[in-house]
Order: C-alpha cells, then sequence, then structure tokens
C-alpha cells in the first residue's frame, strides 16, 4: 500500500478518534459534573450535537482502521490469527463493538427516552425518578465508554509496538 494513502490514512484516524474519545472526556470530566446545574434542554441540545460528530467518526475509523490493517506487514488475512499483532487486534475490534453497544444503549435506548420526557414536562407529565434513572445510566454508560476508548488506545499502542 502506497505510503501516502497510510499517511492520510493515519491523519484522519487520529482526527476521529480526538472527537470521539476526547468528546466523551469532555462529558465525564465537564459536563456530567456539573448537570445539575445545566438545564435539561442545554443538555439535549449538547448531546444531540454531538451525537452526529461520533456517528462521523465512527463510520471515518471504521474505513481508517480498515486500510491500514490492510496496510499492516502483520496483517495475515481475515481471521487469520497467526501472531501476536493478529490477537492484539482482534481483541482491539472485541473492545471497540463494547463501545458501540454502550453508544447503541444510550443513542437509541435513553435519548429517546429523555426526549419523550423533555416533551412531556413541557405538559407537566414528565417522569422525575425515570429521568434520574436516565441520567444515571447515561453516565454510568458513558464512563465504559471512556474506560474501554483507553483500554483501545492501550491495545493500538500495543500492537504498533509490535
Amino acid at each position: 500500500m502506497s505510503p501516502s494513502i497510510l499517511a492520510v490514512s493515519y491523519f484522519f484516524h487520529l482526527i476521529a478518534t480526538v472527537v470521539w474519545l476526547g468528546g466523551l472526556a469532555v462529558y465525564v470530566l465537564l459536563i456530567f459534573p456539573e448537570g445539575a446545574l445545566l438545564p435539561d434542554a442545554l443538555r439535549a441540545r449538547i448531546r444531540k450535537r454531538f451525537l452526529p460528530l461520533t456517528n462521523f467518526s465512527l463510520v471515518v475509523l471504521i474505513f481508517t482502521g480498515l486500510t491500514q490493517m490492510v496496510g499492516d506487514p502483520n496483517y495475515d488475512g481475515v481471521l487469520q490469527f497467526t501472531n501476536t499483532w493478529s490477537l492484539v487486534i482482534l481483541f482491539k475490534h472485541v473492545v471497540i463493538v463494547g463501545m458501540l453497544i454502550a453508544g447503541g444503549l444510550i443513542q437509541w435506548g435513553i435519548m429517546p427516552t429523555l426526549d419523550r420526557q423533555s416533551l412531556l414536562a413541557q405538559k407537566g407529565k414528565q417522569d422525575d425518578a425515570l429521568i434520574a434513572r436516565l441520567h444515571d445510566r447515561e453516565v454510568r454508560l458513558t464512563w465504559i465508554n471512556v474506560l474501554l476508548g483507553a483500554l483501545v488506545l492501550a491495545l493500538t499502542a500495543w500492537a504498533t509496538a509490535l
């Protein structure tokens, strides 16, 4: 594979990683600790602005990651676990699937329910206990995503060192 193509792939892969994991870090370090001070409407707006960025980053990560994997001299083919590098990459992909599941639970489970509760709040019919439980789940799943993201970075470092 051309070094120029790999360089462009690495560049976009790193940018997408920064957007995805950096956004998660902003959530857990800045937004969640101040959550009680932020109105629900503002938290919802932040969430909705972050979502397209993470989804786009995910698409970029998949395509650039596949490009890099195929271009790596340790790559022996699909489902060929013939060396330490391929096993590390396999484990990295398993962890990424865990991140996708946690993100999917937030995106397609928690967020729509919070949106419905926001609409009900306009009529004074929201379920405050449910909202609190959903926020707790969102925080927990986001922390899980941050920890899994750190593990992905560690596995990437390991694979790069091989």
